[in-house]
């Protein structure tokens, strides 16, 4: 029997066990992960090809989870995810810096940390109806990410059994113990911990009814994502890489995500569906001249299962099963007149999409938040935006139903926690990872010197 079994490889997982191992290596601990080690988590979609992994991308999926795409770590209360509303704030960024601590030492030190914050932005873009988000970031880019990732495996593997490629059928909570059911066979776990992230969505969602536990509202964030010249927002860059806006209208809240100045649009594949998403002018050889973000506007659904019909709804119905997405100059947006060709466009497409007519295929509630946005956003950088600006549709961030769980993230199920995103809680990769920190912290306060992997104990609140 294990002291401990994580379902789940992703970020939160990784944090939380290697913590575990840190402190303490003579605890059992077993990590189960549907996807594949980090050295074989290959795609066509890496080298610009389509997927070729099937039903489950290995891009998303396997271990390090998301934290292999890009690997940004936003270091900041203001976004990402309420950890802070249920642990405290001064806990988060306390937690975040050991994050950013142990990324250092396994070679994140590499790429330089930066701030977003501007005070003299902040105060004039408040008084125009904007508000502006800070944070300290460290982005790692993929390259980085997957050696640091890789570095961190290499030293857990020697205290933790690692079991890829594996499905778990069933969670049977026994006596003091959990039975976890799966395709490679049975393991047996004192206590049990599950971190699988957004892309376990659906076996979560079944594996909470068959435990009898409930699930609330799940959000979905829908927008478009923006490509403008590199120099327009050149007058709120001056004194950082990239900036975070956030614009309140009727009936929605929308704020500006993944920034790329000089970077590219991208595909995205996710859940089925494909997606214009940025990438960081670093992943490529030579930079773009332009400067992309996606403004998302949340919602919230009554189920996981209804914020994937919604989405599958708007984006499949762009995607058409053919990977379209449609794109229109700005001007064109405004005029409510569909844009034909681009080949003359003085802003350079760095994807390939369709031309057409934005009103015709997405709900009025994320083209009005665009068209507000970009009107402050004008008077904040005292110059009409561009014309041939391109607004792609449509991009999204997907998350995981809300789970009741205690300040310490366990559920009602006594020894059985949820950390990172799968919680519920978390919606990026630093809070996610600070969670599995202080999920570990809080298992190794209740066992406190114990020595011996036989004597840990579950908790109990």
């Amino acid at each position: 029997m294990e002291d401990i079994i994580i379902i789940g490889a992703g970020v939160s997982s990784v944090f939380f066990a290697h913590k575990l191992v840190q402190e303490n290596n003579n605890l059992s601990i077993r990590i189960i992960d549907k996807g594949k080690p980090l050295t074989e988590r290959k795609c066509g979609l890496d080298v610009g090809l389509s997927c070729t992994c099937g039903e489950d991308c290995n891009k998303y999926i396997g271990y390090a989870g998301l934290g292999k795409s890009e690997g940004k770590f936003n270091y900041t209360n203001d976004f990402g995810g309420d950890l802070g509303r249920k642990i405290g704030g001064e806990r988060t960024l306390e937690l975040m810096k050991e994050v950013d601590r142990t990324l250092q030492r396994f070679g994140a030190e590499s790429v330089g940390l930066y701030s977003t914050k501007n005070e003299l932005l902040a105060a004039k873009a408040e008084k125009l109806g904007l508000e502006v988000l800070s944070a300290q970031v460290r982005h790692l880019g993929t390259q980085v990410a997957v050696e640091v990732f890789q570095e961190l495996y290499e030293t857990m593997k020697k205290h933790i059994h690692f079991t890829f490629e594996t499905n778990v059928i069933s969670i049977q909570p026994k006596a003091h113990s959990f039975l976890i059911e799966t395709d490679k066979g049975n393991f047996h776990s004192k206590q049990l911990v599950i971190g699988t992230g957004k892309s376990g969505g659906k076996w979560l969602e079944k594996q909470m009814k068959d435990l009898g536990l409930k699930t609330g509202e799940t959000r979905l964030d829908l927008g478009l994502r923006i490509e403008m010249k590199e120099d327009q927002l050149a007058p709120i860059l001056k004194e950082t890489f990239e900036t975070k806006l956030r614009c309140r209208g009727e009936e929605y809240e929308a704020t500006t995500y993944c920034m790329n100045p000089r970077g590219r649009i991208i595909r995205k594949y996710q859940n089925g569906l494909v997606m214009p998403d940025g990438q960081n002018k670093n992943e490529e050889k030579t930079e773009s001249g332009n400067l992309n973000f996606t403004l998302f506007v949340p919602r919230y659904l009554p189920s996981y299962d209804k914020a994937m019909q919604t989405a599958q709804c708007i984006i499949g119905g762009i995607n058409q099963d053919n990977e379209r997405i449609i794109t229109q100059r700005l001007g064109d947006f405004y005029a409510n007149r569909p844009s034909s060709e681009l080949s003359s466009n003085l802003i350079r497409p760095s994807l390939e999409a369709e031309a057409g007519n934005l009103v015709d295929e997405i709900p009025g509630l994320y083209l009005r938040a665009v068209l507000e946005f970009m009107g402050k956003l004008e008077n904040l950088i005292e110059k009409p935006i561009h014309p041939d600006t391109l607004v792609y549709g449509m991009d999204a961030k997907f998350y995981e139903p809300q789970i009741n769980t205690t300040k310490d993230f366990e559920t009602e199920i006594e020894g059985l926690f949820l950390i990172g995103d799968c919680s519920g809680i978390t919606h990026s990769l630093s809070q996610a990872a600070a969670s599995g920190l202080y999920v570990a912290d809080r298992i190794l306060e209740k066992n406190k010197g114990l020595g011996a992997s036989s004597n840990i104990t579950r908790l109990s609140w």
